[in-house]
Formats: structure tokens, sequence, C-alpha cells
């Protein structure tokens, strides 16, 4: 039986669902702008395209260290203060970025700006989980996550054209602005949420030792890393292989987030029904997509409508949010937030192993094959876990009937 979180419904759950999802909405800007505005930085802190690949995996890297620590110190803390403060160092990291004086320093502090990501989404996913019925978890994950997916098909497109002209700095300072919106949006709207008075450190640890929970976090850290292998240097293979022009960049990004926000509705539905089955259909479908994104990036019409295939792959994101609901037991907070730490693994791994390949020399559309073969990844770690699940519940049923007997 799923794991039912308890909470107050706000008097205005449009205005509360629509905060949540602002906050997701500037978090997601700030991680996808940069795929945009990778030559630009990379020119005025004179480093190769393919070294701002570092920055990618850093804030990723931020993600990842961020989720654990902050849900274990944080146990206690009340969903909306947490959810305030968050977006306050989200904010501050963001700000700071822009103000960096040199490549290193960028990196750092896109770290820094990564901490709060997986702690905010996996907050805001249970606050919004509890405020519907059990059947419509998914769903009600998928709005919040929809602030993310939106910011690729506006947030990331807008801040690029409005990099590009006054420089990718403004880009930064745009996200800071956002988030401080957020912050008073989720005062207004979000109700205050009760802390867990038997809430503790000790206790939402305890989600990094349960088998189910860590079979999906490896999906996620493995099978999704296929879309930002091909996502992270989109931009500049079209530009090298097909001819693109430097404007149509910001148009790139805009088809990949209709992608992901088709993929995170049809995933939403598809985990509501059957999540089992979902998450390895959506799998395979990732791996055809992105090997067809190594044959059509050549030309430019075609290398565009995959770009948009690719974007489908965020259909994982809500199944494997709703199952980690399922397995995580009373670490709900840790177990949410470490789904986006999984999806930044996946993020640092996909950007390090197609930098790595191009780097070696294999063409840029290299990164398709990438993704393809971290899906395929994903599938074997699904299937894995499953087969160990069997197992154990074998196990465990045979020992009941030996104790009644």
């Amino acid at each position: 039986m799923p794991f039912k979180i308890t909470a107050i419904r706000a008097r205005y759950p449009r205005l509360a669902e629509l905060a949540l999802a602002l906050g997701g909405f500037g978090i997601g800007t700030s991680e996808f702008v940069i795929m945009g505005l990778m030559e630009r930085v990379a020119g005025d802190l004179s480093v190769s395209a393919a070294d701002v690949g570092y920055a990618i995996s850093a804030y990723a890297l931020g993600v990842v260290v961020g989720a654990p620590l902050i849900s274990a110190l944080a146990a206690r803390v009340p969903r909306r203060t947490l959810l305030i403060s968050l977006m306050l160092v989200f904010a501050l990291g963001n700000i700071a970025s822009a103000l960096a004086p040199g490549f290193w320093s960028f990196v750092a502090l896109r770290f820094i700006a990564g901490l709060p990501h997986g702690a905010y989404f996996g907050v805001a996913a249970l606050v919004a989980a509890a405020a519907v019925p059990i059947e419509e978890r998914a769903r009600a994950v998928s709005r919040v996550m929809l602030g993310l997916t939106t910011a690729i098909v506006i947030g990331a497109p807008l801040a690029t054209w409005a990099g590009q002209w006054m420089g990718w700095q403004f880009a930064f300072h745009a996200v800071g602005v956002i988030a401080f919106i957020t912050m008073g949006m989720i005062r207004l709207f979000v109700p205050r949420q009760p802390h867990d008075v038997e809430a503790s450190p000790k206790r939402e640890l305890t989600a990094l030792v349960k088998q189910r929970v860590l079979f999906t976090l490896g999906v996620a850290s493995i099978g999704f890393g296929g879309m930002f292998a091909v996502f992270s240097y989109v931009v500049p293979t079209l530009r090298a292989q097909a001819d693109m022009p430097e404007v149509v960049g910001p148009w790139v990004l805009a088809i990949f987030g209709i992608g992901g926000i088709l993929g995170n509705l049809i995933g939403a539905r598809a985990a509501d029904k059957n999540l089992m089955k979902a998450v390895p259909r959506i799998l395979l479908w990732c791996l055809i997509v992105q090997t067809g994104f190594y044959f059509a990036a050549n030309n430019l019409y075609t290398g565009i409508l995959f770009v948009g295939l690719v974007g489908t792959s965020m259909a994982l994101g809500p199944a494997l949010q709703t199952r980690l609901m399922d397995v995580a037991g009373d670490a709900q907070t840790m177990a949410a937030s470490m789904n986006h730490a999984a999806f930044n693994c996946a993020n640092a791994l996909g950007a390090y192993l197609a930098g790595v390949t191009i780097k070696a020399g294999a063409t840029w559309s290299s990164s398709g094959l990438v993704g393809a073969a971290l899906a395929l990844g994903g599938i074997v770690v699904f299937y894995i876990g499953l087969r160990m699940e069997k197992r154990s519940d074998r196990r465990k049923a045979l020992k009941m009937n030996s104790n009644a007997d």
C-alpha cells in the first residue's frame, strides 16, 4: 500500500500549484539555459564549448550532494519554510554565478546553485501529491514538474535570446528574480504544513538502504542520462553538422521543451494506469529516439525533429517519482528529493560521457549513441531490480508461511 502524506489543503489550490511550478520554472531555466549559451560562456571565459560541460556537471553534482544533505538536516523543518529557504539559496547562487570572475569560480558557483534543486522538487512533489486522491498522484507530480518542462519551452529560449543580446550573465540574474518572486508566492498561497514530530535525519536516511529505492534511483541515474547526453550538446551539434544558424538555437530548445511537456503528460497518465509497465516502455522509447538522433543530426530539419522526440524522454520523471513514493515508507522527503538527485546524476553522467566521446574525436552527434547506451543500461537495471524484488517477496512469503505452520 503506497504511503500517504497528510497535508493541509490550500485555500487557493491552483495558485499554490502555480507557486510550486514557478519555482520549477526558475530551476529549469537555470539548468537548461546554459545549453543555449554554451558558446557565449566559453568565449567570455576563454575555454572550449566542450569544457562548459564541466559547469553543467558541477550543477548536477550540487543537486546530488544537496538532496540527501538537506533532506536529512531539514527533516523537522515545516515544508513551506523549507521551500522558501531553498528558493533563497537558489536565488543567491544564480546571481553569484552571473558575477563569477573566471571559469572555475563559475563552475564552483554552479555547484552551489544546484544544492537546493533536488530538495525543492522533492518537497514540492510531496505537497502536491498529498492534496489529491491516490490514483491521481502522478498527475499531481507532473503539474509541479510542468514548471520544469515549461522552462525548456519558454524560460530557456527567452533567457538564451536575452543572453545573446545582453550577455549570458543576464540570464542568471533573471533566474534570481524568478526565485524571489517564487518565495513570495509560496508564502502567500502554499499553506503552512505542520512538521513531523517523529521526523529525524536517521529516519530520512533509511531511504538510502532500501533495495527498491536504490534500484529506482539507479534507473533514473543511468536511464535518464541519455536525454542529457544529447541535450547538453544539441546546439553545437546542429551548428557543426547541420550548419544551423546561431539564431535558431533558442527554437531548438523550445522544441525540446515541447517534447518534454508532451512526454511529462503522457508519462504521468501511463504511470497512473500501470506504473511497472510504464517505466521499461519509456526507456525503450528513449533508446530508439536517441539512436535516431545520431543519424538525423546531419540535416537541420530531421535533427530538430529528433530533438523534440528526445525531449519526450521527460516521460520517465513522473513514473519514477511515483514509484519512489510507493517504496520509501516513512522516508518520503529523502526519497522524493533523491529522485531529482538521481536525474542530475544522469545529467552529470550524460554530459560527461558525451563530452569525453566528442573530445576523443567522435562526431558531435555521437552523443545520441552514448544516450542509447545509457537508456539500455536503465532497462537492465530496472529488470535486475524487479527480479530481486520478486525474489525478496517470495522469501518473505515463505517465511510467513513457515511461521504460520
